[in-house]
């Protein structure tokens, strides 16, 4: 059995609650909040948890095993690093800290405590983005060419983070598990077009990564759009498959579209052929999301897994963070992921 604590209860913390008091092998033994209203709240749904406005309490508890943080990304570094330093695993929202320095002084130090470093990247949990995974494994899209993807509302603007740190690492930790390949550059450009003396982050935000083997990736990310979309365009080679989150009915549409080469040689032209086939929607598993999450983060407590979501995965992203920031902050310069890590 593992006993959880959950630091955070505003908007996500109380999923992960519900979610991990359902969990097979687990105990949610208490909760942290700032606010006493949220630790009301939580205690009305689940009246045996221990309510504290002290996260130092819960993580120094010695009947807790595992510490979720589900706080403002300021936060996460020594919140994370006080769970693992008095021995407890970690479950970390995104992003998983600020900086990619921070980010790698958790991963050792949970490597030499020999506890579990887990990053909360939940759509990689989710049965849309498994199906696509196993379609490109099994070959299924033949070499991936591009990504894009789109991810816009009409708000929440954040008050510590602009639009790149809030809903980037989505689509960052989706492309990374997807494509598995070796990112080498980042370009962005951002507007504040809502901008105050007391407002200036970037609220609309365009990235690009290239990855070694010249597949392109593009995200646009927006707090400023008239309506939700929620999409993702990835084509290969052989097929392409197009991913909407907000479709309730095929959130996956598998199209047997595409193009081929063909080169005459004596004319020294090359003839594009289209290729036109079926379209199709797969069956895919409609388990939420982050009830899948906080099994396996379980299981990876109790030594039955591996964190699909480590603090590696958590790296990677905050590594494409760090990066696009930076290129945003420089007009929308090519930054080098071999010099954004060491800079």
């Amino acid at each position: 059995m593992i006993k959880v604590g959950v630091i955070g209860c505003g908007y996500w913390g109380p999923n992960l609650v519900r979610n991990f008091y359902k969990t097979p092998n687990c105990e949610v033994v208490g909760v942290s909040d700032l606010r006493p209203e949220r630790l009301q709240y939580i205690q009305s749904l689940y009246p045996k948890v221990q309510a504290t406005p002290d996260a130092l309490e819960l993580i120094r508890n010695p009947q807790i095993d595992a510490i979720v943080v589900v706080t403002p990304v300021a936060t996460h570094y020594e919140l994370a690093r006080a769970a693992l330093l008095e021995g407890k695993h970690v479950l970390v929202t995104k992003p998983m800290t600020r900086t990619t320095a921070e980010a790698r002084q958790l991963i050792e130090l949970a490597e030499q405590k020999g506890l579990v470093l887990m990053v909360d990247h939940t759509f990689i949990y989710s049965g849309p983005v498994r199906k696509i995974k196993e379609l490109i494994d099994q070959g299924e899209l033949g070499q991936i060419y591009y990504y894009d993807s789109v991810r816009v509302n009409l708000g929440l603007f954040q008050n510590d983070v602009n639009v790149l740190w809030d809903l980037a690492p989505h689509d960052f930790s989706i492309l990374a598990y997807l494509v598995g390949k070796e990112p080498i550059s980042v370009s962005a450009i951002g507007a504040r077009p809502v901008n105050c003396k007391h407002y200036e982050h970037e609220s609309v935000a365009y990235v690009s990564v290239r990855f070694d083997d010249g597949t392109l990736a593009h995200v646009h990310v927006s707090w400023l759009s008239p309506v939700k979309i929620r999409r993702t365009l990835i084509g290969g080679s052989r097929k392409m498959v197009v991913y909407d989150h907000l479709d309730p009915d095929n959130q996956i549409k598998v199209y047997d579209k595409g193009v081929e080469i063909r080169s005459i040689e004596e004319q020294y032209q090359a003839l594009v052929q289209y290729r036109t086939g079926d379209m199709w929607a797969p069956k895919v598993d409609q388990t939420e999301a982050l009830e899948v999450e906080c099994r396996h983060f379980i299981d990876c407590c109790l030594g039955k897994a591996k964190p699909l979501t480590d603090g590696y995965a958590g790296l990677q992203v905050v590594e494409l963070l760090e990066a696009a920031q930076r290129s945003m902050d420089r007009g929308g310069e090519v930054i080098s992921l071999v010099r954004a890590a060491s800079a």
